[in-house]
Parts: C-alpha cells; sequence; structure tokens
C-alpha cells in the first residue's frame, strides 16, 4: 500500500512521500492558475475539470480555491462551492447534491497524531468527511475530520462542527450543536 493509499484508509501516512508530493506539486500548480480565474473565464472549466477530475458539468467551484490534492475531492450534480473555501483532502471528502457551501468554508480531513514526539514526524492520518445532499452550509463553518453531515442539512455561519449531524437537522455553535429538527419532506 503506498502513501496515498494509507492516506485514503484513514493509517497513519508520510506526506513527505514522493507520490503525495507529486500530488501536492501537481495540485498547487493548477491552483496558482485557477486563482486568477473567474467563472466566466474560457479555460474555468478545463482547469476545474483537472483539479477535482469526475466534476459534475452542473457543480460550480468559485476561485479562489485551495485543497491539498483535488482528487479526494468527490462532488454531485448542482452543487456551488462560493469562494474562498478550504478543502485538506488527505481523505475523501464527498459533497451530496444540490449542496450549497457558503464562501469560507473549511473542511479538514487530516489529523495529526496526539502524542507530540509523533506530530514531530511527517506523518498524520486522514479521516473521510461526507455532507449529505441538498444541505447549506453556512459562511466561514468549519467541519472536522470524520464527520458526516446528513441529507437537508443546515450549518450555521461561523459553526465548528465536531461530529456527526443527522438529516434533518439545523446546527450551530462551536462546537456546531443541533438546534432543531427541520420540517422537511423528502421529494
Amino acid at each position: 500500500m503506498n502513501e496515498i493509499e494509507k492516506m485514503r484508509n484513514g493509517l497513519l501516512a508520510d506526506f513527505t512521500a514522493p507520490e503525495v508530493q507529486e500530488s501536492f506539486r501537481h495540485c498547487k500548480t493548477l491552483l496558482a492558475r485557477f486563482r486568477t480565474m473567474s467563472t466566466y473565464d474560457a479555460d474555468y472549466r478545463s482547469v476545474l475539470e483537472q483539479l477535482i477530475p469526475g466534476i459534475p458539468s452542473t457543480t460550480v467551484v468559485v476561485p479562489p480555491f485551495h485543497c491539498d490534492h483535488g482528487h479526494g475531492i468527490r462532488l454531485g450534480e448542482h452543487v456551488y462551492i462560493n469562494a474562498g473555501c478550504t478543502f485538506l483532502d488527505g481523505a475523501c471528502i464527498t459533497i451530496g447534491d444540490y449542496t450549497l457551501i457558503a464562501p469560507n468554508v473549511q473542511i479538514y480531513t487530516p489529523h495529526h497524531p496526539l502524542d507530540y514526539r509523533e506530530r514531530r514526524e511527517s506523518k498524520e492520518y486522514s479521516y473521510p468527511v461526507t455532507i449529505g445532499k441538498d444541505c447549506w452550509i453556512g459562511g466561514g463553518a468549519i467541519i472536522l475530520p470524520g464527520v458526516t453531515i446528513g441529507d437537508r442539512c443546515i450549518i450555521g455561519a461561523g459553526s465548528v462542527v465536531t461530529r456527526d449531524v443527522p438529516s434533518d437537522s439545523l446546527a450551530v455553535g462551536n462546537p456546531a450543536v443541533v438546534k432543531r429538527k427541520l420540517n422537511t419532506q423528502e421529494e
């Protein structure tokens, strides 16, 4: 198992390994181009598709955008990611159809060892983040490693999501807590 496979599987992975460094290089080169674009530029879509392979044509990511790899991001149809978002995709970040991500949202999958001696090494764990369909993630929200947010949820602006949020919930605060169930009917 190479270091990227370890990273994707929640195992302690060495981020100085050549394959990880090449993934960083590829991503950062594309991001440097992407930062200078608007969604109206002729090359916008081709650069975005190189950055996030398999991105649906109905999905929009507004520059500037930051990520570690790009190939760890899985986006559904009609997803909208507003400007200034940071997605650290050591593990996969999966976002369902019709989900709206406000400006400056941060989604983190990396998790450093708790023991300070282990943190001195160039290794970290990564845990996937999953956001369901038809969600709205408010501006400046932070979603931590390993969190799953169910379908049709609203996460309030500035919230820090440290644990799973069940479907049809409104969660706000630091740490985010479910304030109420949303009155929604699935179509």
